[in-house]
């Protein structure tokens, strides 16, 4: 059994909810865990969990936003495009961003994204400055996106915790130079909301504004 779990996303200027980012997890011996395998479950069915999302959240009425998550496997199925065009119609005027957990080709990012504007739904690129997501391998991708999300977590998962301070002066540089939205992850107490106000980061996820929870 599949369900999804969301986490809020807030904007600090107002501390209000502006989105919720959903994550699957499935359900083994009465514990939600992490799939092995995220393709395990089709788009079409993780498509039918988002609508009830949506639909439980009030995120049309409350002028908020789901972001769903595909990798490149999932991007690169054919049925993908037309079950995630078909899931905004069936959900509006509720908002849709999706987020890519891995850079996809230039060519795959141009027709993707024209794809997915046409119907207002916006597009993010997640983890940037980690594993492949390199500045040097995501720059051409840039123009074609809306949103990018840094996770401090995975530096200090690494141990380069250390390198925080400047990746996220990078990051809300170049967010500013492509006119993108910046999300922080990883936000889990005063002293991180502190740091990020120092680069002007004021959309945030994380701990300190809950764990994920079953919708």
């Amino acid at each position: 059994m599949y369900r999804f779990f969301v986490q809020p996303q807030i904007n600090q200027d107002d501390n209000r909810v502006f989105g919720y980012e959903v994550l699957l997890r499935k359900q083994e011996n009465d514990t939600w865990v992490l799939p092995k395998h995220f393709t395990d479950i089709s788009v079409t069915d993780q498509a039918k969990l988002l609508e009830e999302a949506a639909s439980s959240l009030h995120t049309a009425v409350n002028n908020q936003v789901l972001a769903f998550n595909l990798n490149n496997q999932q991007l690169r199925d054919p049925l993908t495009l037309g079950t995630i065009i078909a899931l905004k119609k069936r959900i509006a005027p509720a908002a849709l961003t999706i987020e890519l957990t891995e850079a996809p080709t230039l060519d795959e990012m141009k027709l993707f994204s024209m794809s997915v504007h046409q119907y207002g739904i916006g597009l993010v690129l997640d983890d940037v400055g980690t594993g492949s997501n390199t500045y040097e391998n995501i720059r051409f991708l840039l123009p074609f996106v809306d949103e990018i999300k840094f996770a401090m977590q995975n530096l200090r998962m690494s141990g380069e915790g250390d390198l925080i301070p400047a990746s996220l002066a990078f990051w809300a540089q170049t967010a500013r130079d492509f006119r993108l939205r910046l999300v922080l992850e990883g936000v889990e107490n005063e002293q991180d909301q502190e740091l990020a106000k120092q680069f002007g980061i004021t959309l945030h996820q994380g701990y300190l504004y809950g764990k994920p929870s079953l919708v």
